[in-house]
């Protein structure tokens, strides 16, 4: 795992010279990259949310496109849209922004149902059909959507069945006083992101996607990750506890996180530490918990520690 541990200190490494103080939720967005998965930013306008994901497109050489979701934005804005060519007298295919390796959705609450499911389409199955012709997407092929939290007004909540197609969501959050000062300095002379130079190959990030696979999960591992989302079905604060999808994404993640930390073996340290942004969405709580204040976070922690953690006995468990 030394080459996915190396390139995730070259990626990141890079975009912190433009995102300050933020290496919690580098290591979550190389996580969810890692696992070919897509994520979900829901923050307040402001914390770098934009420049996160054209950091991470600029330190791989990849190409970067915004889809700024407005409620008049249709599907083929998206994914793109035959032209008819009066030379040619044929149609022609013109693609949308959905064909880059990294695609920011701003504001994906704001734009109608039916164009979140044209984008959450290219999401789960990488390729997009137009006028009876399927176009798959470049790898590697990221999603990055982006939620007001605080304003409501005028959106299309994302429902419960495309949130869980999301494979983890968290934010950025505000920078302390002194990372808002060393970010002052860094942009007096212009914006660091502008100069940022590719540090990692796209081959090389293929081939981390590749070996995330290969990452070994005990028998003991596998139990414990499995009972902590069986355990959110029977928690009467939930409504809606986590589906089979959110065992594989935990799954799949902790493998990432082992990885990043240098291991070919996942801890149940690393299912705990990657839980919440893998779950906290695909839940519901009751609305009786909702009048006693409870949070999804606070109900998930509760989940975890109620689960007796395996003792691995081996390198291997």
């Amino acid at each position: 795992m030394s080459q996915v541990t190396d390139v995730s200190k070259r990626i990141i490494t890079n975009v912190e010279t433009v995102i300050v103080g933020k290496r919690q939720q580098l290591v979550l967005a190389l996580v969810s990259w890692f696992c070919e998965g897509h994520f979900l930013l829901e923050d307040v306008p402001g914390v770098a949310k934009t420049m996160l994901a054209r950091a991470m497109a600029s330190s791989v050489g990849g190409r970067f496109k915004r889809i700024q979701c407005t409620p008049d934005l249709l599907p083929t804005d998206i994914t793109g849209a035959s032209i008819f060519n009066q030379k040619t007298a044929e149609f022609e295919f013109r693609a949308g922004p959905i064909f880059a390796n990294v695609v920011l959705a701003d504001e994906i609450n704001r734009t109608t149902p039916r164009t979140q499911a044209a984008l959450l389409e290219a999401m789960a199955e990488s390729r997009v059909s137009i006028d009876g012709v399927t176009h798959t997407l470049d790898a590697p092929f990221l999603v990055i959507a982006t939620q007001n939290p605080v304003d409501h007004e005028g959106t299309f909540p994302l429902p419960e069945a495309q949130l869980d197609r999301f494979l983890m969501r968290f934010s950025l959050g505000y920078p302390s006083l002194e990372e808002e000062m060393l970010l002052l300095e860094k942009l007096q002379h212009g914006h660091p992101v502008d100069s940022l130079q590719p540090v990692v190959r796209t081959e090389e990030l293929l081939e981390c996607q590749r070996q995330i696979r290969e990452v070994h999960v005990s028998d003991k591992v596998r139990r414990y990750l499995t009972e902590i989302v069986h355990g959110t079905r029977q928690r009467e604060e939930f409504a809606l506890g986590g589906s089979p999808r959110a065992t594989i994404a935990l799954f799949r993640t902790s493998q990432a996180m082992a990885a990043i930390r240098g291991r070919d073996f996942v801890q149940p340290d690393d299912v705990k530490r990657i839980a919440l942004p893998v779950l906290s969405h695909r839940m519901i709580l009751q609305p009786e918990a909702r009048l006693r204040r409870l949070s999804v976070a606070e109900i998930l922690e509760d989940t975890i520690a109620d689960i007796a953690v395996p003792i691995e006995n081996a390198k291997h468990g």
